[in-house]
């Protein structure tokens, strides 16, 4: 069952100052017997994440195993018919890994109602920073920790950072940081989410979100 709530979320310069600009976010949510949603879109997005190019080789795929190593009866030993059995060391792997591609199908409207469903859950612990991306216009790391240290956000915690869009200065600024997760909100994903202890939004990233995942 699905409940229509509204968030707002008040806007935070880059001194720590709250503004009077407001920003409103419309969400679909889930109530709690629909939290499975949430953990089938994560499962998607960690299944996704895998290569799936282990592999190993078979008996016919292992170099050399051509000649029988000796004849099949009278000499006492058991009989072998190549030194590439899975028994033997250096032979092949009996039921060994093979590349594939695992996928979990789930649908756009479910995605949709799992992220919109998280999102208002994190809602206390969301802050909305007016011009981010726009100040920090050269590649510095200690510009965003004094940001982040005037607007109350610990580093020493997870913190996703969402923008509208990921500007270089920004991903120079913070890729030294431990903590600081940057994504952009057309790529927004339950996983980031859910890991995320502070959550830090741009205008522009609320205003993306809203078109794509509350429209």
């Amino acid at each position: 069952m699905t409940i229509q709530k509204f968030v707002t979320y008040n806007s935070l310069d880059i001194n720590g100052q709250v503004q009077n600009d407001e920003h409103k976010l419309e969400l679909n949510v889930l109530d709690e017997s629909g939290n499975y949603l949430i953990h089938r879109d994560i499962l998607r997005h960690q299944i996704s994440q895998k290569q799936g190019t282990v592999s190993t080789k078979t008996r016919s795929e292992v170099r050399g195993g051509g000649r029988k190593p000796w004849r099949q009866k009278g000499t006492g030993r058991a009989r072998a018919g190549s030194n590439r059995s899975p028994l033997w060391k250096g032979g092949g792997v009996i039921f060994g890994p093979k590349p594939k591609t695992d996928t979990l199908k789930l649908n756009k409207k479910e995605r949709k109602l799992a992220l919109q469903t998280l999102l208002y859950n994190k809602r206390n612990i969301i802050s909305v920073m007016d011009n981010l991306e726009t100040v920090i216009d050269s590649p510095k790391t200690k510009i965003f920790s004094n940001i982040c240290e005037k607007c109350g956000i610990s580093l020493d915690q997870k913190v996703l950072l969402i923008v509208s869009e990921k500007t270089d200065a920004l991903k120079l600024s913070t890729r030294n940081i431990k903590n600081i997760e940057l994504i952009s909100a057309s790529t927004l994903n339950t996983y980031s989410l859910l890991k995320a202890k502070q959550i830090l939004l741009t205008p522009l990233a609320v205003k993306d979100i809203k078109e794509i995942y509350c429209g």
